[in-house]
């Protein structure tokens, strides 16, 4: 364990100090500043519950939303960091503190003058992130109960995509992108094939799995082989849904700003045809 030395207070639960690799950072965790002066040591067993800033930008921006944070509701944002960080076990980037917090803050105070931002993806969040999405549930059933609000359903949705960022170590705005490009592939499927999709049906589940897998492959480059036999199968046979698949291809590559490799024109007709089916 590094060794720590106190600098500054910023309130009960943030304060600066020293740290013998990073130089200075701002710890954040329940209580930990109360009480201490400056060139206080941080015991093993404090910095254990204790998150670190080590970013200079990062530090900045948490400083920045302090002020309009009191002691509860920092505890309350701690007490959901925590919790995230003991159900997914694992390494989460800094960047959640800034933008959990700020969100939550905002969450709230919205609610309390009567406003309510409604989640337009959050069928496609639950459906592709179902871990991130059970631990959000959590987090907001914790944050109901430890404040005098209520978030609706619509905030698990939100919260499960910073959890999801923070875990993958991407960029909110990247993650957003992808559920916004789920929710207009899905969409011209619907139009296209005539068909309105059951978005709690196991076909659905399995489509927009495939179409998240299908983008993670696009941006790692990875090619999977393309079995010539039934792509010349599926062209004949399902003329419409290969046609669409690669109307969604076209879709994902402008979107993504990479290739699309033929091959998933193939896989992705296979579960448009399945769609197109149960319809029928």
């Amino acid at each position: 364990m590094s060794t720590l030395n106190v600098k500054k207070a910023l309130n009960n639960n943030v304060l600066i100090a020293d740290h013998e690799s990073y130089g200075e950072v701002v710890l954040i965790g329940k209580g930990i500043g109360f009480n201490r002066k400056k060139g206080d040591p941080i015991q093993n067993d404090i910095a254990e519950k204790m998150f670190v800033l080590k970013g200079e930008k990062e530090q900045e921006q948490y400083k920045n939303l302090l002020p309009f944070l009191n002691d509860d509701m920092s505890n309350v944002i701690i007490s959901a960091i925590e919790l995230i960080r003991k159900r997914t076990n694992s390494f989460l980037n800094e960047h959640i503190h800034i933008a959990l917090t700020d969100h939550i803050l905002f969450a709230i105070n919205r609610l309390m003058r009567g406003m309510e931002i409604r989640n337009p993806f959050l069928v496609e969040t639950r459906t592709l992130y179902p871990f991130e999405y059970e631990i959000a549930r959590e987090v907001v059933g914790m944050i109901n109960e430890m404040t005098d609000v209520h978030l609706p359903e619509g905030e698990v949705g939100f919260i499960a995509l910073h959890i999801h960022s923070a875990m993958m170590n991407k960029d909110l705005s990247e993650v957003n992108q992808h559920s916004q490009l789920i929710g207009r592939l899905t969409a011209m499927i619907e139009q296209q094939l005539d068909v309105k999709i059951n978005k709690e049906s196991v076909d659905y589940m399995r489509l927009v799995r495939h179409i998240r897998y299908t983008i993670e492959r696009v941006l790692r480059g990875e090619r999977v082989e393309e079995p010539e036999k039934i792509a010349k199968l599926l062209k004949e046979e399902y003329p419409l849904c290969y046609n669409l698949s690669w109307k969604l291809i076209k879709m994902m590559q402008q979107t993504l700003q990479k290739p699309v490799y033929d091959a998933e024109a193939v896989y992705l007709t296979m579960h448009l045809q399945r769609i197109q089916s149960k319809v029928k």
